[in-house]
């Protein structure tokens, strides 16, 4: 449930759910971003979900931060009847030219590339939220021996396509794009298509993915 609700600037909303990151915390989050999107509520021009957090942003000629926030508390769901995501399956190629980061990853957790593949093509992940670049899904949960920090110097340009890992987090990049995730390889998907108006994003909150992976 809701922790806290707060003013974010002066037209948006910000939920706290509070600081856990797993899935039972997103789960809530996204129960109340799809409820909030069904009520259409005058004035409200954006929704944006994150790991435990949800920021409502709105029209100051419309609506103010006291209403909207009465809105939000009356609003009672039941978080047994979460809708569940699609399962996805991502192909990916590993081949050296994509794997960009997998000798670093080697030396970090002492591993070959191969078992280190292994262990992440295993996993079924889940999609906490979209953001950064559009469409951009981020996952979780990987294994704690599989955690790794960021590049101490981000590429200017990351390929469209490619999957990286942070911390405990998996990406994949919707669009070429600076970043400073370890990236060890790339799918040839279109994971968001922006002249779908309807669906751009394959991949959306909820959403469950595995990795299977591919040749060149």
């Amino acid at each position: 449930m809701i922790k806290n609700i707060l003013n974010l600037g002066d037209s948006s909303v910000y939920c706290d759910f509070g600081s856990e990151v797993n899935r039972e915390t997103n789960k809530q989050v996204i129960n109340y971003f799809n409820f909030l999107r069904k009520m259409k509520i005058e004035g409200v021009i954006n929704l944006t979900p994150s790991y435990n957090k949800l920021i409502i942003s709105f029209d100051l000629n419309i609506i103010n931060f006291d209403r909207l926030k009465n809105l939000v508390q009356k609003i009672k769901i039941d978080q047994s009847e979460s809708k569940k995501g699609k399962k996805i399956d991502i192909p990916i190629c590993t081949d050296e030219e994509f794997s960009l980061d997998i000798k670093r990853l080697e030396e970090k957790f002492n591993l070959s590339a191969q078992k280190i593949l292994d262990k992440i093509f295993e996993k079924e992940y889940f999609c906490y939220m979209t953001g950064f670049i559009a469409g951009m899904p981020f996952f979780g949960d990987l294994d704690k021996d599989m955690r790794c920090n960021r590049l101490e110097t981000p590429r200017l340009k990351v390929p469209k396509g490619s999957i990286g890992i942070t911390e405990q987090f998996a990406n994949i990049y919707t669009e070429e794009s600076p970043g400073g995730w370890n990236i060890i390889g790339k799918t040839p998907l279109e994971i968001f298509d922006r002249n779908n108006q309807e669906d751009p994003a394959l991949i959306n909150p909820g959403d469950e993915i595995k990795f299977k992976p591919i040749t060149k």
